[in-house]
């Protein structure tokens, strides 16, 4: 099939994966072709995963490195440009190739954030004292250095460890008196070894740095020459904790759905979302709209004109406060939970379309308000979705089994088989996750007993050394 003004989506994939085959299928979907830019996969998956990307894509180019650079993506729209492909806009979930993908963007003349406000995002040290001047956070944030570590624990108050540059759970766990530097640096030394993770956790070159950090020979880890990983602590934000799901187009932000984190575990390493309910089980009508309201003030005061966010926050009797803004899609089921709740488009559908239709955005934008909440805080459509997220423990996995319960799931995701070995961690390891939907005027009635019934949905076993 000639390739002569075929339009096409650019795909940028982390190390092969990165929700390709969600993200090939919205684009599919569209009449579109799928064009994979992937960094290399790790070791145990390069002689598989570049075959499956293969399958899924009209064209795929798998980098030498682990980790995808500026140089990168210009060769490859070079290259579809030069073959006669009408490139109309990038889009990737990996959060560590946002940046590339604003870049991508610029380049392409599609309206999105820049390269400059993505990394400004990920200083989470800046994002949360930026907020605090605006008086949309009550907390502060600071460099964690053995000296501040140190006085934190003297004062006795409540804080939190976070890396200063990160991504999922990685690293993140409450302030105790227990808390060593030496915890920290096993953390750190962790971070850098892992080819998955590593490369978010480090300083990034300053927005349009030609400079390519990552030069390591094929098949090694890029990570080898990164600097070293930064941490904060900051004031720990109390209250239960929410995302709103969000695209904004021309500066202005819809929220197409919010989920209360009903289920969480606060572990030495890492916080652990089990479960989340949409809409909200806990506010009520005047707290979701001062949730709505706040975080158009915190878009508006970081400058964020165009985009999807997850913007995860805690509600306390105090107010809103913010956890972190991420310029993506919420990770998990957050993207099937939307389409459940709308009945149609998902939220990696909406992010793509609002990228598709940004020069004229009028069609679109009447599909996004209808999908919305309304300023009063009312959700549009009549579904809720409650799902649950499982995390593997270290060791040997004998074997896995599913269980039926009170709800049909609408989807069910195994994401390790017997036979994988899980290594201790300081992010999580996923095993698996269930969605179930229903109707917003059953669900109260259905909940609590499905809560309950779905921790068993996702049984795992594990050879006998585990424990």
């Amino acid at each position: 099939m000639s390739t002569e003004n075929a339009r096409g989506v650019l795909l940028l994939s982390h190390v092969g994966f990165s929700f390709t085959e969600d993200l090939v299928d919205v684009v599919a979907a569209r009449g579109l072709r799928c064009h994979v830019l992937s960094s290399l996969p790790e070791p145990q998956h390069q002689e598989t995963r570049p075959a499956v990307l293969a399958g899924l894509a009209d064209d795929v180019r798998v980098t030498d490195g682990h980790v995808l650079t500026p140089r990168d993506i210009e060769e490859y729209i070079d290259h579809l440009q030069d073959t006669g492909t009408d490139v109309r806009c990038c889009v990737t979930v990996w959060e560590g190739y946002r940046h590339l993908m604003a870049l991508a963007n610029a380049r392409l003349g599609v309206p999105d954030l820049d390269e400059k406000q993505v990394l400004e995002l990920r200083d989470k040290v800046t994002l949360r004292n930026r907020l605090a001047d605006a008086g949309l956070s009550r907390g502060r944030a600071s460099v964690l250095t053995a000296g501040t570590l140190a006085e934190r624990q003297r004062e006795g108050g409540r804080y939190f460890v976070k890396p200063v540059r990160g991504i999922a759970s990685f690293g993140t766990f409450p302030l105790t008196a227990g808390t060593t530097w030496a915890d920290l640096e096993r953390i750190a030394a962790e971070a850098r070894s892992d080819t998955v993770y590593a490369s978010v956790f480090a300083h990034r070159p300053d927005p349009g740095d030609p400079a390519d950090p990552h030069s390591t020979a094929p098949g090694t880890a890029a990570v080898q020459e990164t600097p070293g990983m930064e941490f904060l602590v900051e004031d720990y934000v109390p209250g239960r904790e929410f995302s709103f799901e969000v695209v904004v187009v021309d500066g202005e932000p819809h929220v197409v759905a919010v989920h209360e984190k009903c289920e969480m575990t606060e572990t030495a390493g890492a916080v652990l979302e089990d479960a989340c309910v949409s809409p909200p089980t806990s506010l009520s009508r005047e707290e979701l709209v001062a949730g709505l309201r706040w975080v158009s003030s915190v878009l508006d005061t970081l400058g964020l004109g165009w985009g999807c966010f997850h913007v995860e926050a805690r509600h306390a009797p105090s107010g809103w406060d913010l956890i972190e803004v991420n310029p993506r899609v919420g990770g998990s089921l957050i993207s099937p939970s939307v389409g459940a709740l709308t009945g149609g488009p998902g939220l990696l559908d909406l992010w793509l379309d609002s990228l598709l239709t940004a020069h004229r955005p009028a069609g679109f934008l009447e599909e996004l308000k209808s999908l919305s909440y309304t300023a009063d805080g009312t959700p549009q459509g009549g579904n809720a979705t409650f799902f649950r997220v499982f995390f593997a423990d270290p060791g040997t996995i004998r074997g896995i089994r599913l269980n039926d319960g009170p709800l049909r799931p609408v989807l069910t995701q195994v994401l390790l088989k017997p036979g994988d070995v899980v290594e201790p961690a300081s992010r999580e390891v996923f095993l698996g996750q269930v969605l179930w939907s229903m109707e917003h005027a059953d669900r109260d009635a259905i909940l609590p007993g499905l809560v309950t019934a779905s921790r068993s949905a996702i049984e795992v076993t594990y050879e006998k050394e585990h424990g």
